[in-house]
């Protein structure tokens, strides 16, 4: 095991024998931001621990303090659509897309038990890859959110399949606003499963480690299910306040429109002092339009989709949104430059042609 690594594998024997792997995301400098490098390292050898008898199940993590994932590396996804002309495809940006979406929906169907501690900043990529774990743990400093409107983008890596599993319309609101969750929200809204401290993740572990695991996935998924509900009913008294929870009459009546358009009408005509409902307003109003347009008609396209057909739709649509300025501008202006004022094309949800998002969300 190399320190250097985008990526660091591991397994440690269990008492009874079997194995329990681990996966640890080794970028602290960029949050763990998920690359290229990190995915064809981790596919594979998912793949590996898949088909070894001797494997129980796989702990996945991130280095440091700060973050599980950050999310894609999505500086690299900009250079390579500047090298590109307007409206032609960017084939290498296709290429990462197509890898990370196969390692998502592998993920979502491992045949074994995945143990994803989502501490610290939880974001895109990184959602993708905690989303679909069978065992999902947050902490207190758990910071969750798909923020791709503010880029341009739309929120990806299978969101169209968990953000329409949430209650009511809290995933069409977390999409449009990029609202950031806290450990009580992600619970609240199924991205979670228990509510582990940080400083008790060393204890979760040994306790892990401890557990004579046997053969039989199906066993072992309840003993780490048991595992983890005893460390969460030991500590869920000190659970922060879920704003999702105390907001949700509020989202479903600002969501419950026809159109996109009137959700920024209403959004617009808001008057409230409420801090946490002001930062949705203010990322939803400087947001991209297309993005908003696109999202608020992709829950509705894949409300019915299967989990496969969901990353298909997403993929293709990927393609197109690589095309498209409002994708390379907001990395521009949020990331490269950071001058926080994208100039959006075109600048109001008013002007969005709804036969162009319709091409986007048909992939052509």
């Amino acid at each position: 095991m190399d320190s250097n690594d985008v990526i660091l594998f591991e397994t440690h024997a269990s008492p009874g024998g079997q194995k329990v792997a681990f996966a640890t995301l080794n970028s602290e400098k960029t949050l763990n931001s998920l690359s290229a490098a990190m995915i064809e390292a981790l596919t594979p050898q998912l793949d590996a621990w898949a088909k070894d008898t001797s494997v129980a199940l796989v702990v996945l993590r991130g280095a440091g303090e700060k973050a599980f994932c950050a999310g894609g590396d999505i500086r690299a996804l900009y250079d390579e659509m500047i090298r590109v002309p307007l409206g032609q495809p960017v084939e290498n940006a296709n290429k990462f897309f197509a890898l990370e979406y196969e390692l998502d929906q592998k993920i979502h169907t491992y045949p074994k038990p995945i143990l994803c501690l989502g501490h610290g900043i939880v974001m895109g990529g990184g959602l993708g890859l905690m989303a679909g774990s069978s065992h999902r743990v947050v902490s207190e400093r758990s910071l969750i959110a798909m923020p791709e409107i503010t880029i341009g983008l739309y929120p990806d890596v299978g969101a169209s399949w968990f953000l329409n599993r949430m209650p009511g319309r809290t995933g069409l609101y977390l999409g449009l606003t990029g609202t950031r969750l806290n450990a009580a929200d992600a619970l609240f809204v199924k991205l979670a499963d228990h509510f582990v401290p940080r400083s008790e993740h060393a204890a979760l572990i040994a306790r892990v480690l401890s557990e004579s695991w046997s053969s039989d996935s199906r066993d072992n998924h309840r003993s780490l299910s048991k595992i983890c509900r005893g460390f969460h009913h030991r500590h869920s008294g000190s659970l922060p306040e879920s704003a999702v929870r105390s907001h949700y009459d509020f989202i479903g009546e600002i969501t419950d429109a026809d159109t996109v358009v009137e959700i920024f009408e209403k959004f617009s005509q808001l008057q409230i002092e409420d801090p946490w409902v002001l930062s949705g307003k203010k990322s939803f109003l400087a947001g991209s339009p297309t993005s908003a347009a696109v999202i608020f008609e992709q829950l509705s396209h894949t409300r019915h989709f299967s989990l496969a057909q969901c990353f298909e739709f997403e993929f293709q649509l990927s393609k197109g949104f690589a095309q498209h300025p409002d994708f390379r501008e907001g990395i521009r202006a949020l990331i490269i430059e950071k001058d926080n004022a994208p100039r959006w094309t075109p600048a109001h949800a008013s002007e969005v042609r709804w036969t162009n998002v319709r091409k986007m969300l048909a992939g052509s």
